[in-house]
């Protein structure tokens, strides 16, 4: 059958063979085919050319779509799709489910049929988590009060079933027994020349409760507890020793007032407020406290003095825990001792003014070696409380035995 003798079947809607055709005009939709010969699609050599590598970027092509004719047939590779041979297709064809990184070119594999499923995707295992960081160094840093997520020196030694308690050692101990003898010489001396070394141990009283309770800088609550001493000191002074109960505490009493207006004019938190109208009612009461050697009767400022000096070295000796309790609290009581005996109070009254004394500083040096405090605090709160814990019963133990 000739080319020229074209067959349409969809003209007028139905075919009724070829003497409706004609060679007359054909309508704008009519598509022309071959009715020569045409290509067998049942097998196609395979073409030797190298193909690009499939990637995602492209569409990916139908390996049995059939070839789209024109009327006007040009061959070429650029108009004609590449059918792979059936029974076997190139493996760099097959959709790989995961992209991966450009390495070294695989081995060549065996072709496999259309029938059997592509390879799965095996993941690598992921790499090992990179090991916990590495131990905090030796010494303890300092302690923290809100904003930081870290676990503490002190909680960590909990965890690990040791105790947050460091003793400040040797040489605060020496500093404390430094300004206990301080406050004896200036006690035997007069009221002023107590005031000196008393007003050194105000400060270090403001500054180190502070700094315990982890707020550091803070400024403004230091200066109002020092302040709050140096006005306790002034009104003992202007009224005398008979009304010192009453400067003391009328004091102590307006100083709680400030504290609280100044943290009422704060922006802080709710939480971060009140710790600090505690920090700084407890350091202006400490502070104020202290006075009380001011008001005592000379004679047990003295003896309480050396006592607290004797026990806080005594204390920092290398010796087991309850052998360096009970050496401390000897210490203390025969401190009393020799320095009752120097003056009108006597060895009895002296020996029960160094044990109470003794007593106190001890408590001043526990609250000072609480929760792993830095070096700063040793040296201000580990020298200061001491002497300050020691105050009230320097105070009321003195005007009871003088």
């Amino acid at each position: 059958m000739s080319n020229d003798h074209q067959y349409d079947p969809y003209a007028n809607g139905h075919g009724h063979g070829h003497g409706q055709q004609g060679h007359g005009q054909q309508g704008p939709d009519v598509t022309q085919t071959w009715e020569g010969q045409t290509w067998d699609t049942q097998f196609q050599p395979v073409v030797q050319q190298q193909q690009p590598p499939v990637t995602y970027e492209a569409p990916s092509q139908d390996p049995y779509a059939q070839p789209a004719y024109e009327p006007a047939y040009e061959p070429s590779y650029d108009n004609t799709a590449y059918l792979p041979p059936q029974g076997a297709v190139a493996y760099d064809q097959q959709q790989q489910p995961y992209a991966a990184a450009p390495a070294a070119p695989a081995a060549p594999v065996a072709p496999v049929g259309y029938d059997t499923p592509a390879p799965e995707y095996v993941p690598e295992p992921a790499a090992e988590a990179a090991p916990a960081a590495s131990a905090a160094p030796a010494g303890y840093s300092s302690p923290t009060t809100s904003g930081n997520t870290r676990i503490t020196d002190a909680q960590r030694a909990r965890a690990e079933g040791r105790s947050p308690v460091i003793e400040p050692g040797l040489q605060p101990a020496a500093l404390t027994a430094v300004l206990g003898l301080l406050l004896a010489g200036g006690a035997a001396i007069g009221p002023y020349g107590l005031l000196v070394p008393l007003v050194l141990l105000q400060g270090l009283t403001a500054a180190g409760w502070f700094r315990l309770n982890g707020m550091w800088p803070a400024r403004q609550g230091i200066a109002l507890a020092f302040a709050g001493g140096l006005v306790a000191d002034a009104a003992l002074l202007a009224t005398g020793r008979e009304h010192a109960a009453a400067a003391i505490l009328g004091t102590l009493g307006a100083w709680v007032l400030l504290c609280l207006v100044l943290q009422l004019r704060s922006h802080a938190d709710p939480d971060e407020r009140m710790y600090g109208l505690m920090a700084g009612v407890a350091s202006a009461a400490l502070t104020v406290v202290a006075t009380g050697h001011l008001g005592a009767a000379p004679d047990a400022v003295v003896v309480g003095g050396i006592a607290v000096a004797a026990t806080v070295v005594a204390r920092a000796l290398p010796l087991p825990g309850p052998v360096s309790l009970i050496v401390a609290l000897l210490a203390g009581a025969g401190a009393g001792i020799a320095a009752g005996g120097l003056n009108d109070l006597g060895g009895g009254s002296g020996a029960l003014i160094g044990l109470a004394a003794g007593v106190c500083a001890l408590v001043g040096l526990r609250v000072a070696s609480y929760d792993y405090p830095s070096r700063f605090v040793h040296m201000t709160a580990g020298v200061a409380l001491p002497l300050t814990a020691a105050a009230p019963a320097v105070y009321l133990l003195g005007r009871a035995l003088a």
